[in-house]
């Protein structure tokens, strides 16, 4: 005989969060001029430049290299 372990399912959480989405939809729905991927403050903007920063720099690295590997090395 095979005996299985049996949990028993509960749809109570055992915390009790927040619901903190009506807060969010009120800040994102401010029609303050603010795009959406900023309304967060400085966090968002910090976050947004330096990955834009990487995205340029990563693409004129890219362009370099390429750029480099385009010409034939010189041999003596």
């Amino acid at each position: 005989l095979l005996w299985t372990a049996q949990r028993t399912i509960s749809t109570a959480s055992r915390r009790q969060f927040e619901n903190k989405v009506p807060e969010k939809q009120k800040l994102f729905q401010k029609g303050n001029g603010i795009p959406v991927h900023l309304k967060c403050g400085i966090a968002d903007t910090l976050l947004y430049r330096a990955i834009m920063i990487l995205t340029f720099g990563g693409t004129a690295y890219s362009i370099y290299q390429l750029a480099v590997a385009s010409f034939p090395k010189k041999l003596d």
